[in-house]
């Protein structure tokens, strides 16, 4: 089998978490590391583990397209739609860890055969691949769903630079997703950034305004999606089971990180990113004529 070779654009915590999730993939293969600062934490983290890094940004690529299959952004919804606009010339396939909303949207446990026809695939934000799966089991199961409501609290910690320059992104990819996987018109989403010492485990609340709801088959659903989504994120966990009270079914997600890069609390970013590499290894299998 042919590993598929990817770049990763960005070298903060999100790029190096990736880094080494990659680095123990069947399916893939970190030729090339890139950021902007040689000295960053990210940077002398490939360099101990041998992976070539660069600090030219999209030059790198740039300079020998041929050299990379796969292209994950990590870097910021602005600096991703410059970067799309050369990788779709050079022909690579992009998985976008911004919330640019340039390629199709994905959940991979909702859409990923979907997602292998295009050409760059949004993984949405964090709080989206959390909560996103339980609105497309309310949408699947329920008649006349009015409205959905999605709660994210992180740990503060876990929010860096990116994610708070992306905070209205955020708001508009998350709540865009929910309202296409879940066919329900009027969504809405909020992050909080609890400050919290210790640091918090990433929760996210799932509410729905519904009539009359049925709660044997969201039930039945939601069990089957938790196991599907535990298979590429690990740390993936049911809080409280679906219940309805006062007109609206509440369930509530939690999502701990596997610890690689990153704290465990920091499940907002492990949940990304385990997504997205779920998305680069089908497109592996894919390439080898792996079902």
């Amino acid at each position: 089998m042919k590993k598929l070779r990817v770049a990763i654009l960005g070298s903060g915590n999100i790029g190096t978490d990736l880094l080494i999730k990659i680095q123990r993939s069947e399916f893939l293969e970190c030729v090339l590391f890139i950021g902007r600062n040689l000295s960053s934490p990210g940077m002398a983290k490939a360099i101990s583990m041998g992976v070539k890094v660069s600090d030219e940004s999209i030059r790198a690529i740039e300079k020998d397209p041929d050299a990379v299959d796969l292209v994950f952004d990590a870097t910021s919804a602005k600096d991703a739609a410059h970067h799309w606009a050369i990788l779709e010339k050079l022909g690579k396939i992009v998985v976008d860890m911004t919330p640019a909303k340039l390629g199709g949207l994905c959940i991979p446990a909702v859409n990923l055969d979907e997602a292998m026809k295009q050409k760059n695939v949004n993984m949405i934000t964090c709080g989206g691949q959390a909560s996103i799966p339980m609105a497309y089991v309310i949408g699947k199961t329920q008649k006349d769903v009015e409205y959905i409501e999605v709660v994210s609290s992180i740990a503060s910690r876990s929010a860096g630079p990116a994610t708070r320059l992306n905070l209205d992104e955020y708001v508009d990819t998350t709540e865009m997703g929910l309202s296409i996987f879940s066919k329900v018109k009027k969504t809405k989403a909020i992050l909080n950034l609890n400050p919290a010492d210790p640091c918090i485990d990433m929760q996210t609340t799932i509410f729905a305004q519904v009539d009359n709801p049925d709660m044997e088959a969201l039930k039945k659903e939601v069990d089957i999606m938790i196991e599907s989504i535990r298979n590429y994120v690990p740390g993936y966990s049911l809080l409280v089971s679906p219940i309805y009270e006062n007109g609206r079914i509440v369930i509530m997600v939690k999502a701990q990180g596997l610890g690689d890069y990153l704290p465990k609390y920091a499940g907002n970013l492990d949940i990304i990113n385990c997504a997205a590499i779920a998305v680069a290894e089908q497109y592996s299998r894919v390439q080898n004529g792996i079902n």
